[in-house]
């Protein structure tokens, strides 16, 4: 496999600007000379200048190229994008100087969601996505001074496992009533003058704004057919998440002025309260401002008071341990959608080898521990491994495809010939022969671990716990 190309940026001595690969080619900067001169006579906007120096173009271009992203509506992938910007920055460059630079539409994609429906995903071109990544790194900063501590969704430096424990201690401080409020469809319900007018109170750069605003009225292109977009931040552009927090901080400085205890993490938001009536009038008051305020919409079937123990907040929800502390554990969609997935990865119709299914299972798996690990769920994962460990069975099993090799296999593993002989000439289902004692006794735990390769699910939880 060959490594991939480096692909930097700097300047030559003549002030041209060239983007190039690490394959013998100079390495030359997106920024020139001249474009640099441009921009320093346009003294209003600091700002603006800010997003398209060297550095910051440099910076949103790895981080662009890492996520690796599906193609746009002009199907240049990222393994083309660099050939093509060092083809067209020049020109793009002079357009976003000029102001007459327009964001292509981005193409839309519906994905399926956890808890059933699906949600609209936009994917902008590789040229928009870098634009955005290098406007979002220089308006996080400022944001991030002003923004609530008791956010935690798309920022830096915080992740969903800090608002769930800090949710776990509102409840255990004796909060034990929590006003769970659903926006019905945020991203794509955005109103885009309130969110102008938000962003026009710190940001006095009208280039900056001008360019932001055309990304938001960039359009989507759906079945080939482009539509306009009057409100919405379509989710997948690099800019969305950090438009979102600037959209719901009006609604955690409210919250903060009334001294609710609360956390948000993107557009979902848990209020803790001490009684049922206290949330009944939260939830009637945070919904009348939601709508009025900042003209968006709560999902009533969706949102309601109750008793968090009942409530999923991120995938987690709450439990009482017997001394009377306050303890995490999975909600039941995400023990559900993880056993579906399993089974899914493990499913005998799928004709993949042992060793790929147990690589791409210990991939989902480290993944799946990563983010759960807050949850007390160590009985959980003894269940699951001891399930997981049948399943594999089944599949090997299967996999020995008529009775000379299941007869051969077994040998190999260790059982006498009169067993080896008279199990491999047994007609008993798959899954019964996979909780068989004879296989068990072949297809050992320590042989799906050792010689095939299996993540122990439980030593890796311990692990992360203890780390």
């Amino acid at each position: 496999m060959q490594r991939p190309q480096k692909t930097s940026v700097k300047e030559d001595s003549s002030g041209k600007s060239k983007m190039e690969s690490g394959d013998n080619r100079k390495v030359r900067s997106i920024a020139s000379v001249r474009d640099d001169k441009l921009m320093s006579e346009q003294s209003n906007n600091t700002l603006f200048n800010q997003v398209l120096t060297r550095e910051n173009l440099n910076i949103a271009l790895k981080r662009v190229m890492a996520n690796n992203g599906a193609p746009g509506i002009d199907n240049v992938t990222c393994r083309e994008f660099r050939e093509h910007l060092i083809a067209n920055w020049q020109e793009i460059k002079q357009r976003l100087l000029c102001g007459t630079y327009q964001p292509q539409p981005v193409k839309r994609v519906e994905i399926p969601k956890p808890d059933g429906g699906t949600r609209s995903l936009g994917i902008p071109i590789l040229v928009d996505r870098l634009i955005q990544q290098a406007i979002a790194q220089i308006l996080t900063p400022i944001y991030e001074k002003k923004f609530s501590d008791s956010s935690y969704g798309f920022r830096p430096g915080r992740n969903a496992h800090q608002a769930v424990r800090r949710a776990r201690e509102y409840i255990e401080a004796g909060y034990k009533w929590v006003v769970d409020i659903d926006l019905e469809k945020f991203f794509d319900r955005v109103n885009h003058d309130v969110l102008m007018s938000l962003l026009s109170k710190e940001i006095n750069d009208q280039a900056v704004l001008r360019l932001i605003r055309k990304f938001l009225e960039s359009g989507v292109m759906i079945n080939g057919v482009v539509m306009a977009t009057e409100v919405g931040t379509p989710q997948g552009g690099p800019l969305s998440p950090l438009l979102s927090n600037i959209m719901l901080d009006v609604l955690d400085n409210e919250l903060e002025k009334r001294g609710h205890k609360f956390c948000r993490y993107a557009d979902d938001c848990n209020i803790y309260v001490r009684s049922e009536r206290a949330g009944k009038r939260v939830i009637k008051s945070v919904r009348k401002f939601i709508e009025n305020r900042l003209r968006l919409r709560i999902n009533h079937e969706k949102s309601a008071v109750a008793n968090p123990a009942d409530r999923k907040f991120l995938g987690f929800t709450s439990y009482t341990k017997t001394d009377g502390t306050i303890g995490i554990k999975l909600s039941v969609k995400s023990r559900m959608r993880l056993k579906t997935k399993l089974k899914e990865m493990t499913a005998r119709s799928n004709g993949d080898s042992i060793t790929e299914r147990i690589k791409r299972l210990n991939r989902y798996l480290m993944g799946w521990l990563n983010y759960y690990m807050p949850a007390d769920i160590k009985t959980m994962l003894n269940d699951t491994l001891k399930w997981l460990r049948r399943r594999i069975r089944m599949c090997l099993w299967k996999s020995w495809k008529n009775i000379k090799c299941r007869y051969d296999n077994l040998r190999k593993l260790g059982l006498n010939d009169d067993y080896a002989r008279k199990f491999a000439n047994s007609r008993k289902g798959y899954w019964r022969i996979a909780g068989s004692h004879i296989l068990s006794r072949t297809v050992t735990n320590r042989y799906i671990t050792n010689d095939l390769g299996l993540i122990d699910i439980v030593g890796y939880y311990l692990k992360l716990r203890n780390a």
